[in-house]
């Protein structure tokens, strides 16, 4: 039976994008399908665009290996085509007597992981490096970095359409249906642009919409039930001369990394994301929410001025739940997993999915058939 399209790739930010691109580049014909008007203007425009060393992750997780792969990949990438970044580093700062100890722990997994060049700091080097600091001890991690990250998924989209790879904006999937008979994928695009679509291989890359479109397909199945969870992050940004030249980190907290400190590429320092779980998707910032920065910044910055915070913008982080318990790794579902040929899930790709976008794109190609 022939198809319209040999593989839909559903989304269109910066993890689409890359497995777009790798797909097409190995002779596939490639179609994307994004809801919005543009390209990465949800996740994938709404994070700190840090590339992550990969100094977090539980051993032997798929954010472990895919952050450090994806980090080194992406370096090569920025310099192969041009993509504004720059390997700034970072430090993680504990700032009381139990944080210190976390520090060890901290690095222990880093090492593990493959983090190579992070080191411990006392707190007279670190303040040394930055006179601003106030802190009892650091983690140095001179491989984090930060990107453009427009620059990035522009690049990636035009290197899918070198190989052939087209982007329908404005095509929001609504659902799928599989044909076990014929092995056929029909995907159906709702708005200006209704069409029905078929495919032998879809790649499931919706980011908050993938777990509400793969679930009628695997309810035959026996995979749990994997469901979203919306957990948002603010950010400030600061008026006036960013105060240090690399990133600060606080010790992580429950559900996210802290309230740090980052530097985009052109000089403006902004602070988040802080953790704020909410039920649907909302991006609007609450200036009130700036009292709790104050007070975490200063943990470790007590020379941030009053009234010097001012609301950014807001992102929500693509986590999930399976069965009800919060699952706290990418989850790249293929048919080994499910029993369906040709499909491809991506859930929970929250950070570092950005860091870690190439290594994704290079895993699911080694899924697809030959």
């Amino acid at each position: 039976m022939d198809t319209d399209c040999e593989c839909i790739v559903i989304g269109a930010g910066v993890v689409g994008l890359a497995i777009a691109a790798k797909l097409a580049a190995a002779g596939r014909d490639v179609l994307v399908l994004e809801g919005e008007a543009h390209f990465g203007t949800i996740t994938s425009a709404r994070n700190s665009e840090v590339i992550h060393a990969g100094i977090y992750y539980p051993a032997g997780s798929l954010k472990a290996r895919l952050c450090v792969e994806g980090r080194d990949a992406l370096y090569r990438y920025c310099a192969d085509h041009q993509i504004e970044h720059a390997q700034c580093g970072k430090l993680i700062v504990a700032t009381s007597t139990s944080q210190l100890e976390q520090l060890e722990s901290i690095q222990q997994r880093a090492l593990v992981n493959g983090v190579s060049d992070i080191r411990l700091l006392a707190a007279e080097e670190a303040m040394s490096m930055e006179p601003q600091l106030k802190c009892l001890g650091a983690l140095h991690s001179p491989s984090t970095g930060i990107i453009d990250t427009h620059g990035l998924m522009l690049s990636l989209l035009g290197e899918g359409e070198r190989f052939g790879a087209a982007l329908a904006t404005h095509s929001p999937v609504a659902s799928m249906s599989h044909d076990v008979a014929s092995g056929v994928y029909t995907v159906n695009v709702v708005g200006e642009n209704a069409m029905s679509l078929t495919t032998r291989h879809v790649i499931n890359a919706a980011g908050h919409g993938a777990c509400a479109l793969a679930a009628p397909l695997l309810a035959s199945t026996s995979q749990a039930k994997v469901t979203p969870v919306l957990s948002k992050g603010n950010y400030f940004r600061l008026s006036g001369k960013a105060p240090f030249s690399r990133l600060i980190y606080p010790v992580p907290e429950q559900g996210g990394l802290g309230v740090h400190i980052t530097i985009d590429l052109g000089g403006q320092a902004r602070f988040g994301p802080d953790v704020e779980p909410v039920n649907e998707e909302n991006y609007s910032v609450d200036p009130a929410r700036s009292a709790g920065f104050y007070a975490a910044v200063r943990e470790y910055w007590p020379g941030l001025p009053d009234d010097s915070l001012a609301p950014d913008y807001a992102g929500i982080r693509p986590k999930i739940e399976v069965d009800g318990e919060l699952y706290t790794d990418f989850m790249i579902q293929s048919p080994a997993d499910h029993g369906m040929p040709g499909l491809i899930n991506l859930f929970g790709v929250e950070s570092p999915g950005l860091t870690a976008c190439l290594a994704i794109a290079d895993d699911v190609h080694r899924l697809m058939p030959d």
